[in-house]
């Protein structure tokens, strides 16, 4: 009886972690195939989930696993995500440079975009951007259409990014960048009204 109370609770706490990690982070399933394997007896039929996970924050993952059913394949590749997961550096809420990645026959273009572009991409590499929470970026899919070799170019290209010093301090002050390319922006306003009055 105890040992059966002691596993009781173990599911319990189990359950509760998942839905804590679940609530954390939010997850997307880019691909569910059924692949089959033959073998000497015949063939063998599996379930093959490919899962995008991100906090929205700029952490994100993928994870890729096979399984005898579905949910089993789709847990799989979840828990592969997790341990798969990075985070993105952003800088005025988009990427810090422009980065380009290959992977197999896949080829990925990703370039930052002023605030209020949006996404401008498709495919796997819009998934990605919208659950690493990154709000302005455009990106081009070049070459392949496979999904799993679009979304692993697409994290080679973002593990790419860096940030130079002068760009974290920035980082740390948007206020005062802001204010300043404001005033810039006002001084050469005034400047060319000058010259076209004269």
């Amino acid at each position: 009886m105890a040992k059966q109370k002691a596993a009781g609770s173990r599911d319990i706490h189990e359950r509760r972690s998942e839905a804590r990690e679940e609530k954390e982070f939010e997850s997307k399933t880019v691909e569910l195939a059924r692949v089959t394997r033959v073998t000497k007896g015949g063939k063998r039929m599996r379930f093959r989930s490919v899962i995008l996970i991100g906090d929205k924050k700029g952490r994100v993952g993928f994870g890729v696993a096979k399984g005898a059913d579905v949910a089993i394949s789709i847990n799989k590749s979840t828990r592969k995500a997790k341990k798969n997961l990075f985070t993105i550096p952003l800088i005025n809420d988009t990427i810090p440079h422009a980065v380009a990645a290959k992977f197999g026959a896949a080829r990925v273009l990703v370039k930052p975009a002023p605030r209020g572009a949006g996404i401008k991409a498709g495919g796997a590499l819009r998934l990605v951007m919208e659950l690493a929470g990154v709000p302005n970026v455009v990106g081009k899919l070049l070459g392949s259409k496979n999904k799993i070799n679009n979304i692993k170019a697409t994290f080679e290209a973002l593990k790419k990014l860096r940030i130079k010093k002068t760009e974290k301090s920035e980082v740390r002050n948007p206020l005062s960048i802001n204010s300043g390319s404001r005033a810039e922006s006002r001084e050469k306003s005034e400047t060319n009204l000058n010259t076209q009055i004269k």
